[in-house]
């Protein structure tokens, strides 16, 4: 054989299996910078059933954003989390694993350590054979990672979710992802589905004491009418004693507290979380994301709490350096409460306009400063000019349908024909 022919085996090889390398895990830099640091928020608890599924993901983006050092420990890490996790030191749970490395070493050149890597999936996909198209634990796996990106991927995510759930259904933890993922993606919702609904009222009584599932239910419930307030004051207990981590139920809670109880007391809790843990960025975030609501909730804010807002904001810059670019949007929202803030507010929203922005943070800036416009600047005609702009991107999501609705009611309200003839060429050209 020669070196071209071996080279195309290897290639076909490697294409063939089933790893971050090869599920079309579309992404921007920004993507990855984002999915990095929510990744490190979830923390590394040793109770984390999902530790292994976290390295390996954090080996691909640390790969993808070309820091391959980190990229082997990672990969290192979720194998020896896997092990620990499934109480074997060999097993399908691997097969992600060693195929990423697999990827890794041909990438960097080193053919002969690929080839072992792929032997040993081999090895294990012999030894474990699956009924059906994919084992179980890839389909998790799978799963798992599809939903940290797109709406599209996550739909398919619950598809993967269902297939390992039907091979497998005694892993409780795959069942308490399925159904967050589909309350996740009806978070725009009144609340979710009856059906969607019963699945998670039976996710609580199999996985009791999963905090993060029990207040996502409680939210539901609220939304459905059952508001039980004492309930979300044990939960915020228990919350409070755990380690700090996305995962810990904090966010989900502060957010029943804004709709249910009051914003004071949902930056109450959030500032308690702090005090315990005061290093932790994540619950700084979450503070800063309280400070946001009380300051947007009041028409003249307390001067001090725009103050606070501010010095919060410009931490957490600090501390996401690289995905920060919705908390900039914040800070210059929280900027424009105040006259002597005003210039600094349009400073940074000329410096976000200036960057070279992907489709979606486009959407994401043109819409709020299209509402900055409107609102701060009382200038009609250049918010309207914003609001095409978000439209006339080719990327669906919660901003594009937001702008749109916005024309509409100016097509309506104020019988503007070049408003009305734009809505006339998108709804033309969309189809």
């Amino acid at each position: 054989m020669t070196a071209a022919q071996s080279d195309t085996t290897l290639e076909d090889r490697l294409g063939a299996l089933q790893c971050h390398f090869t599920w079309d895990l579309d992404h921007s830099r920004s993507d990855l910078f984002r999915i990095r640091d929510m990744l490190q928020d979830i923390g590394t608890d040793e109770g984390n059933k999902w530790l292994g599924h976290i390295y390996n993901l954090q080996g691909y983006v640390h790969f993808q954003l070309g820091s391959i050092e980190e990229a082997r420990s990672f990969f290192s890490r979720a194998a020896e989390a896997f092990r620990q996790m499934r109480g074997a030191d060999e097993g399908p749970w691997l097969v992600v694993t060693y195929g990423n490395q697999a990827w890794l070493h041909h990438r960097q050149g080193e053919q002969a350590e690929s080839l072992a890597c792929l032997s040993k999936v081999d090895g294990l996909m012999t030894e474990h054979p699956s009924q059906e198209e994919l084992h179980p634990e890839i389909c998790a796996e799978k799963a798992w990672t599809l939903m940290k990106f797109s709406t599209e991927k996550r739909l398919l995510a619950a598809d993967y979710f269902q297939r390992a759930i039907r091979m497998q259904p005694d892993m409780v933890e795959w069942q308490t992802s399925h159904v967050l993922g589909l309350v996740n993606m009806s978070k725009h919702s009144e609340g979710v589905e009856a059906d969607i609904m019963e699945k998670l009222r039976q996710a609580t009584e199999q996985d009791p004491e999963n905090l993060y599932l029990a207040v996502i239910y409680l939210h539901q419930l609220a939304k459905k009418g059952q508001i039980d307030k004492c309930r979300a004051r044990e939960l915020a207990t228990k919350v409070l004693m755990n380690p700090a981590s996305s995962y810990g139920g904090l966010k989900p809670l502060l957010r029943f507290y804004k709709a249910f109880t009051s914003i004071d007391e949902a930056l109450a809790l959030a500032e308690d979380a702090l005090k315990k843990h005061p290093e932790e960025r994540y619950l700084k975030r979450c503070v800063g994301l309280s400070c946001k609501w009380k300051i947007w909730s009041e028409k003249c804010p307390d001067p001090s709490m725009i103050k606070k807002g501010i010095c919060v904001h410009e931490e957490l810059i600090s501390l996401y350096p690289d995905s920060c670019f919705k908390k900039k949007i914040d800070l210059a929202s929280i900027y424009s409460k105040s006259e002597r803030t005003l210039a600094k507010c349009e400073e940074i929203f000329q410096q976000l306009l200036a960057d070279d922005l992907d489709p979606p943070e486009r959407q994401v800036l043109f819409n709020h400063y299209a509402k900055h416009l409107f609102f701060i600047r009382r200038q009609p005609k250049r918010s309207i000019e914003y609001h095409m702009k978000v439209a006339e991107i080719p990327n669906e999501s919660f901003y594009q349908k937001d702008s749109i609705k916005a024309l509409e009611k100016i097509r309506y309200r104020k019988d503007n024909r070049r408003v009305d003839e734009f809505l006339v060429r998108l709804k033309m050209h969309q189809k």
